[in-house]
Order: structure tokens, then sequence, then C-alpha cells
């Protein structure tokens, strides 16, 4: 980074801008952990299953020892934040990530890909967290575009879908004819994430100079010379409905395009409905910031899961090219922003201090539901009613984590910390 733009970072004209500008950059993270880590296997589980002859529960499988990974990851954040920096720990997870991404090309056997798709989610939830917390504290630098910040660095993983949905079809068409030609899509997906933790690196010395203020305590704040300590119970109602999101979500991300599939949907349309998925998490950055700025109960997680719901159950009860297509732009609009209004709950919520552990928390429930979904929606696909009655689970789940939310209220400091 030059001193320019170190400087730009000081009260003046164009801080809001080198906000924004960081805050894309950190965005390169959620790009990587989700985006592709995770998101872009549901464009490969179609190739996969039917070159090695799975079930939907093994397909399924695959993301829910990911999501077993993250939830490994994410327990273990809190404590490698006492000695790493943030921006060194989205770096190497990013890294990490990359790697592991690219190891799962050399596997056909069914153990060593779980293997790989389990260090995958551990290196990811490394990345997801840190950089989610950095986006916190990017965001009280400018309170008044505080959902802005936050929401830009989660459409990173719009970028990843999209990037995701314009790679992984052209890998699997330039390998038709080579034994296992999927394997092409995973060393291309681990190229683009190798080439997004260079761009992170090089942003990592303007992330630790922020650091640096957190070191100073412009972050840790205590309450009576006592640094606060996170109560789970305040918190409760968002936590329970955050953690069937996970549930339900997942399911339409892992299965969604196989469903297109079984519904005859051409691969240039799937391609097409996966990309302005992608797009439209992106837009949700300006679309729900004014919601995240202002919900500091459980309101915003409760409309948004609502309305992901709707999304979730529209390609289950129909194949009308019309409504799939418009379930996958409210899907992409809407469900980053679920993950962003935890943040903004925290933000809104809790000390300082206690950022890193609320945080840590919304995404170990988060992982514990993406742990059950995958498997569950998988199980309910093997029986009778396919794909579309597995979706219907999934709505399900999100609807009730929608009801629980709504009955999150706003904490007093005196109730989140003691």
């Amino acid at each position: 980074m030059t001193d320019s733009t170190r400087l730009s970072l000081d009260p003046g004209p164009d801080r809001t801008w080198s906000l924004r500008g960081l805050a894309l950059a950190l965005s390169l993270g959620a790009a990587v952990s989700l985006g592709i880590t995770r998101f872009a296997y549901g464009l490969l589980l179609p190739a996969m299953r039917a070159d090695l002859g799975w079930s939907y529960t093994l397909a399924g499988a695959m993301n829910t020892v990911n999501a077993l990974g993250y939830l490994g990851g994410a327990l273990l954040v809190p404590r490698l934040l006492r000695r790493v920096k943030p921006a060194a720990l989205l770096l190497w997870g990013a890294l990490a990530a990359s790697v592991f991404m690219g190891l799962s090309g050399f596997f056909v056997e069914a153990a060593p890909l779980l293997a790989q798709r389990l260090l995958a989610g551990f290196a990811s939830a490394l990345v997801f967290v840190s950089g989610g917390l950095l986006a916190a504290r990017l965001a009280a630098l400018e309170p008044s575009r505080a959902g802005l910040l936050i929401g830009l660095y989660y459409s990173g993983t719009g970028w990843g879908i999209l990037v995701s949905a314009l790679l992984v079809p052209a890998a699997l068409q330039a390998a038709i004819g080579v034994p296992h030609g999927w394997s092409w899509a995973w060393w291309a997906l681990a190229g683009v994430c190798l080439l997004a933790s260079f761009v992170l690196g090089r942003s990592a010395r303007l992330l630790q100079q922020q650091e640096h203020k957190t070191a100073t305590g412009r972050w840790d704040h205590t309450i009576s010379g006592l640094k606060p300590v996170f109560r789970w119970r305040p918190l409760g109602f968002a936590l329970a409905g955050y953690g069937l999101f996970g549930v339900g979500y997942i399911g339409y991300m892992t299965f969604v395009v196989a469903l297109l599939r079984e519904q005859g949907v051409g691969g240039g349309a799937v391609t097409f409905f996966y990309a302005l998925l992608g797009l439209a998490v992106v837009a949700s950055s300006r679309i729900w910031a004014a919601l995240l700025d202002r919900a500091r109960g459980g309101g915003a997680l409760a409309a948004l899961n609502a309305l992901l719901g709707v999304a979730t159950i529209a390609p289950a009860l129909t194949s009308a090219w019309p409504v799939v297509l418009g379930s996958g732009v409210l899907f992409g609009a809407v469900f980053l922003s679920v993950v962003a209004s935890t943040t903004a709950l925290v933000r809104h919520n809790l000390p300082a201090a206690l950022w890193p552990a609320g945080i840590s928390a919304f995404t170990i429930v988060f992982a514990g539901g993406q742990i059950v979904g995958p498997t569950l929606v998988g199980w309910i696909a093997d029986g009778p009613g396919g794909l579309g009655r597995g979706l219907v689970f999934s709505a399900g789940a999100l609807w009730l984590g929608a009801a629980l939310a709504a009955l999150q209220k706003p904490l007093a400091r005196s109730d989140s910390a003691h």
C-alpha cells in the first residue's frame, strides 16, 4: 500500500472512499471462504455424482464435513486471535483454503475427498471470522455507513459465486473426454483462490495498521477496569434463528443446481442462473444497508430469513423458468445479508471488546446448522419426493428461524457482559 493510501484513513474528504476500498479488499476473503471454497461445490456436484456414483446423502455429506471443519475453525479463532493479528489470520487461512481446494482434484475416493472438504472448511472459518471482525472494526470508523461497509465485506461472496459460475462450466467443458474431468475445475478454482490471497496479502499492511489501534485501546473498552465476558443467553433467540438459517440455506446452495439439472435446465441456463445469483449477492450490500443500520434487535434477521424461505421453496413447487430465476435472484439478494445482520447485531449490542467472541458465537451456531443441513436434505432427497421435498424442509427451517429471531430484543450493555 502507498503512503497516500495509508494517510487517506485519517479524517478527510477521501476517508469514506478509502474505507470502502478497504472493505472491498477484505471482501476477497469472503469470496474465497464462502463464494468459492463452499458454494462452488454445488456446481461440481452433478458431474462428480454422475462420475463417482454417489447417492445424494454422500453428496450432501461433502458439504456437511466442510461445515464440520468450519465449526472447528470457528471454535479455534478466539484463541488464535489472542496470538495472531486478524489480518495475518485472514491471509494464512486464505492460502490454506487455496491449497486444500487444489488437493480435491487429486482424489476420486470418498474418504480423501471428505478429508479435503473438512480441511477446506477449517481454513475458510479462519478467513471468514477474522474478515468479519475486521469489517466490524472498519464500520466503527464510519458509523453512519456501517451497514454498507459490513455489507461490502459479505458481498465478496457474490463475486466468488460469479467467478465459480463462469469458471466451473468452462473447466468442465474443456475437460470433456478426460477421466474425472471435474478435477480441472478444482484446480482452476484453487488458482483463483491463490490470486485472491495475493491481493489480500498486499492489503495486510493497511489492515495491521487498524490492528495497532486495537493494541492502543481504541477497541478494547472495559467495564470498571475489567474486561467484559460474552454471555450467550441474552442473544439466545437470535443465535437459534441463525442456527436454523444455517440448516436451511445450505440445502439450497448445495442442491439447487442438481435440481435444475433434474428439471432439464441446460448448462448455459444454469450458468446464467448461478451468475445472476452471485450478482444479486453483490447488490445486496446496498439493498439492505439501511435495514442493518436500523435494526438493533432480531428484526432484520427475522425478515431476511422469511424472504429466504420464499426463495428456497419456489423451485420445489414449480419448474417454471421465470419463477426459478426469480428464486435465484431473491436468494442471492438476501442470504449473505442474513450473515451481515448478525455482525450488525453484535456491533449494535455488545461492547467492542466482545465483538470477536460475539461474531465467533454466531459463526459456531451457523456452522452447526450447516453440519445438519446438507446430509439431512440429501437423505430426504434420496427418498420419495426427491430434491424438491428436501428444499421444502429447508424452507421450513428458515421460517422457523425467522419466528425465533423475531423474539430477539435489543440488549442493554449490562445484559451482554458482566
